[in-house]
């Protein structure tokens, strides 16, 4: 198999590429001169965001598919190898949510996010491991979030859609491991951020629905999912979202962060007093 240098633009497919986030993302693979595949089921949307990837020098292509739907996933895995070649980068991004107390979410709504938000990444994973894992070459990235970990009140739906997308990838990050495949996956918590889906679920509360603080911009998300895979965004939070995150920055930096503090041990070592017993 012949390793693509990162010199080389590669194939990446972004979901729910049209808003927030997955918009973010397109930004930033584009700077990187990435061939793009964007998915999602609005086709303004879709135009604007290629627009956008074009105008930074990017080729991309656009697929009109509802995740929730399988043979939807497979038909846009088949249109970007048939366009660009073999998918190098996947990102999951796709969502849809209530803004609700669970007793007024209809059975109907609780199953489309769970179809759309959970399955969507199921669904479209396995997509691309059909094409990866004969290539052992690929990265899938699921951008996730803090509530991953911790269900809030008022979006239990989207709560347990993203509870089971950590439970599921670690399952699947594990086999993977297992039999020493060379694709990898990964998935990326986001803190609140400025999007603007707070202004587009459906919302069943009194006053208009907003992130909890701190909240940040949607760039800032976008740099962590190109680091993850090496390498009409904003909402109307710009007043107070923030660009930069201590927790990302250390993340990117587990190596410069252990060697500061080895040596503040030693440091601390050196300096201690010596006891007697």
């Amino acid at each position: 198999m012949r390793i693509r240098t990162r010199s080389e633009p590669r194939t990446v497919v972004i979901t729910g590429a049209t808003a927030g986030v997955g918009r973010a993302c397109v930004r930033a693979f584009a700077t990187g001169g990435d061939r793009l595949v964007l998915v999602a089921r609005g086709s303004a949307g879709l135009h604007a965001a290629a627009a956008e990837a074009l105008a930074a020098g990017s080729p991309v292509r656009t697929v009109l598919a509802d995740v929730s739907d399988p043979e939807a996933c497979e038909g846009a895995a088949a249109h970007a190898e048939a366009e660009f070649g073999p998918i190098d980068v996947w990102v999951n991004d796709a969502f849809v949510s209530v803004f609700a107390p669970f007793t007024e979410i209809t059975p109907e709504e609780f199953s489309r996010v769970t179809e759309v938000t959970y399955l969507g990444y199921v669904n479209a994973t396995r997509a691309a491991l059909r094409r990866m894992l004969p290539r052992d070459h690929g990265t899938i990235v699921q951008v996730g979030s803090a509530i991953a970990y911790r269900g809030i009140p008022l979006q239990t739906a989207y709560s347990g859609a993203k509870h089971a997308i950590q439970g599921w990838h670690e399952a699947l990050r594990c086999e993977l491991l297992a039999t020493g495949s060379g694709v990898r996956v990964t998935m990326v918590q986001l803190p609140a951020v400025n999007t603007p889906q707070f202004d587009w679920v459906l919302n069943r509360l009194r006053g208009r629905a907003r992130p909890v603080p701190p909240v940040h911009q949607p760039e800032l998300a976008a740099r962590a999912v190109r680091y993850a895979a090496d390498h009409g965004a904003h909402g109307r939070f710009d007043a107070e979202a923030r660009e930069r995150s201590a927790q990302l920055w250390a993340s990117q930096h587990h190596g410069l962060l252990a060697a500061g503090g080895a040596a503040l041990l030693g440091a601390a070592a050196v300096g201690a007093p010596a006891r007697g017993r």
